[in-house]
């Protein structure tokens, strides 16, 4: 018999104090019960100081445009962090303009054009950046992004499959061009999902996402397992994030929009802004708002 650690206990109790059960008749056939909260992240203190810092820099010191636009590049990659997205578009450009072929600002730049919606502006920064960098890995899985949600899934799938294949046992790439091919042939993406699966690496707990998605456990087994392997609150967050964007998009795809939206919610609640899911969580909700008002006005 393995004997807790006290340090563990503790951890333990502080994480399952975290859990709580919603209201089933709110929700309906209790999808959402059992749910794991997690206290919001607060802005890290290393990253304000840190944006102190590059402020008098930026503000005091004589820099050549190279040494300027990699600082202001810099400094708009804290920014990004800690959730001032309007900070941190202001100075990728103006790194840019400094520095035009620094290929990570554009892949930023196309990042915050997605999430704005400004579609042709975030091809045009994802093709900047594989023009400079054309391996760039994440400038794909960006790509294919912006195109699936400016409705161009076809191209969205050439993106996120070639992402895929740097990885093929990483869940969250299999995910991604899952998503993208149910927009085309959704049994196809089945087909598809199910192959990958035998290529995934068990140890991810992502791994669980794709059993979701294929219909092999369910989502309160998912549920139950989000605390497995958590050793902190940092973690906890960074996994909510991800486990609450993607069952969004499970029960999105299904027609649950009340559900969908929530978690959506919940994964914009943890406060992890640089996560992709953090990202585009809140476009998700200016998605279901539209198509909700789109249907009020309809009837």
């Amino acid at each position: 018999m393995q004997c807790f650690r006290p340090g563990l206990i503790l951890l333990f109790l502080l994480l399952t104090a975290a859990c709580t059960s919603v209201n089933h008749s709110q929700y309906g056939n209790g999808q959402m019960g059992n749910l794991v909260l997690v206290e919001p992240l607060p802005a890290n203190m290393r990253s304000q100081m840190a944006l102190a810092r590059y402020n008098q820099i930026l503000g005091q010191v004589e820099l050549e445009d190279s040494q300027r636009a990699d600082l202001l590049y810099q400094r708009g990659t804290l920014y990004d962090s800690v959730g001032l997205s309007g900070l941190a578009q202001f100075d990728f450009s103006m790194a840019l303009k400094l520095k035009p072929d620094l290929a990570e600002a554009y892949n930023y730049m196309g990042i915050h054009h997605t999430q704005n919606r400004e579609f042709i502006q975030a091809y045009e920064s994802f093709d900047a950046t594989l023009d400079i960098d054309p391996e760039h890995d994440y400038a794909f899985l960006n790509r294919g992004i912006a195109l699936y949600y400016g409705g161009r899934p076809e191209l969205a799938v050439e993106d996120l499959h070639r992402y895929y294949q740097k990885d093929e046992r990483d869940p969250y790439r299999a995910l991604w061009t899952f998503i993208a091919e149910s927009e085309v042939d959704y049994a196809q993406a089945q087909k598809n999902l199910a192959a990958s699966r035998t290529q995934l690496r068990e140890q991810e707990w992502a791994t669980q996402l794709v059993d979701l998605y294929l219909g092999k456990i369910t989502e309160r087994q998912l549920l139950s397992g989000l605390l497995m392997n958590i050793q902190n609150q940092r973690e906890l967050a960074n996994r909510l994030c991800e486990a609450y964007f993607y069952l969004g998009k499970y029960h999105g795809a299904r027609g649950e929009t009340a559900v969908a939206s929530n978690y959506f919610k919940l994964s914009l609640s943890t406060n992890v802004y640089e996560f992709v899911e953090h990202r585009y969580a809140r476009l998700e909700l200016e998605l279901i708002r539209e198509d909700v008002l789109s249907d009020s006005r309809r009837q």
